[in-house]
Formats: C-alpha cells, sequence, structure tokens
C-alpha cells in the first residue's frame, strides 16, 4: 500500500473511532467560527500512562518567507467540563503572527509552513478522548512523548 493510502486510512479510521467514542456526547459542539477536534489515544495499561505525554500543536498553515520563524499569538488553555470532571482545550483565537527578522534575499519565493501557538503537553489518558476547539481554519496537530525506561542518577555536588 503506498504510504498516502496509508495515511488517509489511517486518518479515517481515527476520525471513526473519535465519533464512537463513548464519552463524545459528554463535549460540546463547537460554537460558531469554532471547530472541535477529537484525539483518540492509543490504548494503555493505567500503569503505563505516566510514561507518556501528548503534546498539543494548534495553528495553520500560512506562506511565509522560507527564512525566519514564525509564530501565532494566541495560547491553549485547559478548560474543565461542568458536571464531568473531564478537561477539555480551548484556543479562543489567534492572535498576530509574529517572526524573526532576518534579511530576506530578493526574489526568495513564499513557502507555505505550518505556524503554531506555544505548545502545550498534558496528561496522556486513553480512557477519554483529548477534546480541542479551535478558531475555523485551525488545525490540531499532535505528538505522544514516552519516558525512556533508563534512568539516570544524579551526582551530589
Amino acid at each position: 500500500m503506498k504510504p498516502f493510502a496509508l495515511t488517509i486510512l489511517l486518518l479515517t479510521a481515527a476520525s471513526a473511532a473519535a465519533a464512537e467514542h463513548r464519552y463524545m456526547k459528554a463535549f460540546p459542539p463547537a460554537k460558531e467560527g469554532m471547530v472541535r477536534y477529537a484525539i483518540v489515544l492509543p490504548h494503555k495499561d493505567r500503569s503505563e500512562e505516566g510514561d507518556f505525554r501528548v503534546e498539543l500543536i494548534v495553528g495553520k498553515e500560512m506562506l511565509t518567507d522560507g527564512i525566519n520563524r514564525v509564530f501565532l499569538g494566541g495560547a491553549i488553555k485547559a478548560k474543565p467540563l461542568k458536571g464531568w470532571g473531564f478537561t477539555y482545550y480551548e484556543v479562543e483565537a489567534f492572535g498576530p503572527a509574529g517572526s524573526t527578522l532576518m534579511a530576506v534575499p530578493p526574489g526568495t519565493p513564499k513557502v507555505k509552513k505550518f505556524v503554531t501557538t506555544k505548545p502545550l503537553q498534558i496528561r496522556y489518558n486513553s480512557r477519554i478522548p483529548v477534546i480541542v476547539y479551535v478558531p475555523a481554519g485551525g488545525e490540531v496537530r499532535y505528538r505522544i512523548w514516552q519516558a525512556s525506561k533508563t534512568t539516570l542518577k544524579a551526582e551530589k555536588g
């Protein structure tokens, strides 16, 4: 199977899993001008989950000069879901884009890049979906971080 077709198949399976998750009904639909994203994490035993973290990365595709580092204003905020004891995440609005100020050679073509707000790391919990509300036009990406099995001993000093 080609990598692109495999990616589409995995994304379709992930969205179907999110739509069918038993706790999805607890989370309200997105307000006007917002989009709700759901992430269903791979199952882990409770004893394993402490070794994992989820990094939420929210942003949008933008044309950049390809030289400077570009970032978006705005923050991912954790909010309680009243009556459930769950947490959801929200970016209320994207702030203005900022960038470093390196000189760009004349004629440099624009490059489309995923420009982000400051990422947020959260604890791993495979029993409930991770729900993120973002302004329309935004996108949610994520990474799963895993701790090393090896621990190192610090020296007194």
